[in-house]
C-alpha cells in the first residue's frame, strides 16, 4: 500500500512559517543580548574599565589636589616664604650671601 499524499494546507503552512520566524527571531535578540557589544559577556570587559579608569581618576584627583594646595601657597597675597624662596633659587639660579652651594653628582 502506498502512502497517501497529505495536502498541505495554506493556513497550516503560514502557521508553521510564522513560528519559525518567531523561533529565528528570538534566537537572534538572545544572541544579541548575550554576544552584542552590550551584551552579557561584554559586562566583565567593562567592569575591567571601570577599575582603570577609577585608578587613572584616583591619581589625577591626587595631582589635582596638589595642584590646588601650591596654587594656594602662591597666593598672591599670602604667599608662602619657604615656597616662594625654593622657586627663586630654582627658577632664578640665585643665592643668599650667607648661603653655601653644594653640587651634587648625577648618577649617569
Amino acid at each position: 500500500m502506498a502512502k497517501a499524499k497529505r495536502k498541505t494546507n495554506p493556513e497550516e503552512f503560514r502557521a508553521k512559517l510564522v513560528t519559525a520566524a518567531a523561533l529565528v527571531a528570538l534566537l537572534l535578540i538572545a544572541s544579541y543580548a548575550l554576544l552584542g557589544p552590550t551584551g552579557i559577556l561584554a559586562w566583565a570587559e567593562y567592569k575591567s574599565a571601570i577599575n582603570e579608569r577609577s585608578k587613572e581618576l584616583a591619581k589625577l584627583e591626587e595631582e589635582r589636589d596638589a595642584l590646588r594646595n601650591r596654587q594656594r601657597l602662591l597666593d598672591r597675597d599670602n604667599v608662602d616664604p619657604d615656597l616662594a624662596g625654593e622657586l627663586m633659587r630654582k627658577e632664578l639660579n640665585v643665592v643668599a650671601p650667607d648661603e653655601i652651594v653644594i653640587p651634587l653628582k648625577d648618577n649617569e
